[in-house]
């Protein structure tokens, strides 16, 4: 037949006869046949491929042959009911294919393998039946195509190397067509790479490990074909051929010879990289993954491949040079975090991130991800407005260094770039501090009560009036409404009011052994509990329902990315009641807003929350780029491009957000049902979720592991989470970071997150990356004789 296999259907031809790949494999002798192949599903044994021999009429000399069948996932646990014999089988096979076998029956029951599947034929309106009058069709046992090509591999060493690797090649087109609905309904601009990530899941259910050895010692490695399974396979198998070819024209003498013969086929195969029209080669297939890469995060320049990401928030607006100094230093990408802020705080961000960006003349795009269906902590109430200013003192309690305080009028900016003062004032009369000279001493009564000085030692011209800063040499708790005056000859000369103290943040403290209490109620506060609860103790709340439905006792939580851990002790409609198994020796802070995770238990959340649609809306008149957090499963993914298609977002990049179990263990699916949109689209590694669903000690193998597959679907990767964290948070790296990063050069982007040194750390990321830098190119002495080598 010439149309492709589908799942679903009783009978179906896969016979491709332009496909090499589809001749049956010698077992033994020199001669090969065609063959056909029906994919059969059947209630109790079943999805399998059978494969018939096509032989001239008259062949005495009829050996048997293996076919391939494939069971689906979820019937793995009926191995039990695997038929015992091919003729009870193929008697199944005539049973589902004719109804009730009866139209398949002429004058008797078939008995024989031969007659069942002569049956077989006739029940299926022969189609299978060969043209040519001259040739029969002859039949085999049925087993599990896995088996069946793993008794390939591993038969004895005579079988050689080229026929296991035709083996191979056999299970990935088998599997191909097996998967051909998937593929079919892919955009055109995904189908190379979805194609080419069935064949590489098809390459990693062999264990082929032995073999690879074996290829390896021939020059030929199948580690790092991920990008272009078959092309590469294709290739070895011409290679070896035409090796073949050279040994069998004539003895070959010294290794030389043998060197010479590799060196030839290899040059004279130098074409099949460039391919055909027919199916994508190396070079195409390279060509295709940098084209997806980027549609999705930009061109690079300097041939780079990995493009650096910043995340930012309100400190983009507080501080007017910061978003140009991370452009200048090399940021190709701004993140904003749609969980944090509002509409009005995005779009002063974006507005601040293109005009830098026009000025510098450097593009910069924008990715949003939004907040989706995560677990956190609820509101827990803002505490006081103080700032505690604290001078450094030496062991004794001496102090050795002045705290050194900010002064400046309410909207004038932040303080200049060289500068780092401990604490930033607002006052709120501009015309008051203009009379404030240096050696002027400030004084004032701090929230105690107690009286404390600023001394004025600089003074600044700013981008809105002046600026001053002052030292601070005693303890000082400062809060808003706290007057600031000096003395003059006619007494107290008031100089301002300090404003716009931010709140101290609430939390509570949670050690090991403590029962912490979870609470719906929204008002709840650490200071408060209520009557009739389950137990005392420390009190946090959590807006979701998803979680007081879903978690059962002895199940494990973890809050804040993991920082604290417990185990769930008892439920009831309103409260949940865990206790701590992990948290620092002195206590853990678990605040408000802080992630929840609960990696053992089967939450049900919804694709998309009606706060994501909202700022979808947003996003797509906004970003280049929207962040999907939380995918789960497949039904994530349709809900997403449902609402794109919606909006007629076909432009708008796609970033799936890789940050649960079920995530990752779902990913091929996830790229197959995302590739059938037009969008770009992207992978993002969010290690600090994802560690904590997977495990700590499986975070390296996961996202070895994500990245691989994405490889294969030729689909970019975003490298985030702690990524340079203590360089960007204390301006001084890890030995441990600097090789996280490069290990994340593979990656088509490295993200950042926010920090008080982002801006250094973007620079050190940037040279990092920078791969054609003489700075790291290490200098080795040459192994060559020299004059003065003993010297």
């Amino acid at each position: 037949m010439d149309r492709p296999c589908r799942l679903g259907e009783k009978l179906i031809d896969c016979q491709r006869a332009d496909t090499p790949a589809f001749t049956i494999i010698k077992s033994s002798g020199a001669s090969q046949y065609l063959t056909s192949g029906l994919f059969v599903r059947l209630p109790k044994y079943g999805i399998h491929l059978i494969q018939l021999e096509v032989r001239p009429k008259g062949n005495s000399n009829r050996r048997p042959v293996t076919y391939a069948s494939r069971k689906r996932k979820d019937e793995s646990a009926r191995s039990s009911s695997n038929p015992e014999t091919e003729d009870e089988l193929l008697k199944s096979i005539l049973l589902n294919v004719s109804g009730n076998g009866n139209s398949a029956r002429e004058s008797s029951e078939p008995t024989t393998g031969e007659e069942l599947i002569e049956s077989i034929l006739l029940a299926s309106g022969g189609n299978l039946t060969a043209k040519n009058s001259d040739v029969e069709v002859a039949a085999s046992d049925v087993r599990s195509e896995e088996n069946l090509i793993q008794d390939v591999l591993e038969s004895s060493v005579d079988q050689g190397a080229l026929e296991k690797l035709k083996a191979v090649q056999l299970h990935i087109l088998a599997l191909e067509q097996w998967n051909a609905s998937r593929l079919k309904l892919c955009h055109r601009d995904y189908l190379a790479g979805a194609a080419n990530l069935v064949h590489y899941l098809a390459l990693k259910c062999l264990d082929i490990s032995e073999f690879k050895k074996e290829l390896y010692s021939i020059g030929l490695n199948l580690e790092t074909v991920n990008s272009h399974v078959l092309a590469s396979i294709t290739l070895g198998i011409h290679i070896l051929e035409h090796l073949e070819s050279k040994s069998q024209s004539g003895p070959q003498k010294g290794n030389s010879v043998g060197l010479n013969a590799a060196s030839s086929s290899i040059s004279s195969l130098g074409h099949l990289k460039q391919g055909n029209n027919h199916e994508p080669t190396i070079i195409t297939m390279r060509n295709k993954t940098a084209s997806h890469h980027e549609s999705l995060l930009g061109k690079l320049k300097d041939g780079r491949t990995t493009r650096i990401m910043v995340t930012v928030g309100e400190e983009i607006i507080e501080n007017e040079t910061l978003i140009s100094d991370i452009i200048q230093a090399g940021a190709t990408i701004v993140r904003i975090n749609c969980a944090h802020g509002e509409s009005s705080v995005w779009s002063e961000i974006i507005r601040r991130v293109k005009r830098s960006s026009q000025m510098l003349e450097r593009p910069c795009w924008i990715l949003m991800d939004l907040a989706g269906p995560k677990l956190r902590t609820g509101f827990l109430g803002t505490g006081p407005s103080v700032m505690k200013i604290s001078p450094k003192k030496d062991a004794r309690g001496n102090v050795i260094l002045p705290a050194e305080v900010w002064l400046s009028h309410k909207g004038s900016g932040p303080p200049p770039a060289h500068l780092s003062p401990n604490a930033v004032l607002s006052i709120d009369d501009y015309k008051v501090l203009k009379m404030v000279e240096v050696g002027n001493v400030l004084r004032f009564r701090d929230a105690r009560g107690k009286l404390r000085t600023l001394k004025v030692t600089k003074k600044f011209p700013i981008f809105a009036g002046i600026g001053c800063v002052a030292e601070c040499s005693r303890v000082a708790y400062m809060e808003s409404g706290t007057v600031l005056y000096m003395k003059g000859n006619k007494g107290k000369l008031l100089v301002g009011r300090v404003v716009d103290i931010p709140g101290v943040e609430q939390f509570v403290r949670v050690r090991v052994g403590d029962s912490l209490i979870i609470s719906r109620d929204p008002c709840v506060t650490p200071e408060s509990l209520s009557k009739g609860s389950i137990s005392d103790g420390p009190r946090i709340t959590c807006p979701s329902s998803h979680l007081f439905d879903s978690v059962k006792p002895g199940e494990p939580i973890a809050f804040d990315d993991g920082k604290i851990w417990g185990v769930i002790q008892g439920t009831s409609n309103s409260e949940i009641v865990v206790s701590i198994t992990h948290a620092s020796p002195k206590g853990s802070k678990l605040g408000s807003e802080k992630s929840i995770n609960i990696p053992k238990s089967d939450v049900r959340f919804e694709g998309l929350t009606s706060k994501d649609l909202k700022d979808l809306d947003f996003v797509a008149s906004h970003a280049d780029m929207v962040g999907i957090s939380f995918v789960r499963d497949v039904c994530d993914v349709a809900v997403v491009k449902k609402e794109l298609e919606k909006r007629k977002l076909h432009n708008l990049g796609i970033v799936l957000k890789i940050e649960t179990q079920s995530g990752f263990e779902n990913l091929p699916f996830l790229l197959l049902q995302a590739m059938q949109s037009p969008n770009p689209l992207g992978i993002m590694i969010a290690r600090g979720d994802l560690a904590v669903e997977c495990g700590w000690e499986a975070l390296a193998d996961v996202q070895e592991e994500i990245m691989s597959i994405c490889g294969a679907a030729q689909i970019p990767v975003i490298w985030a989470t702690q990524v340079l964290e203590s360089l960007v948070k204390f301006g001084q790296p890890t030995r441990a970071e600097i090789t996280d990063v490069a290990c994340g050069k593979r990656a088509s982007c490295i993200m950042l997150n926010k920090g008080k040194y982002i801006a250094e750390a973007v620079a050190a990321l940037d040279s990092i990356l920078d791969t054609n830098s003489s700075r790291i190119k290490t200098k080795l002495k040459p192994l060559v004789p020299s004059s003065n080598i003993y010297q």
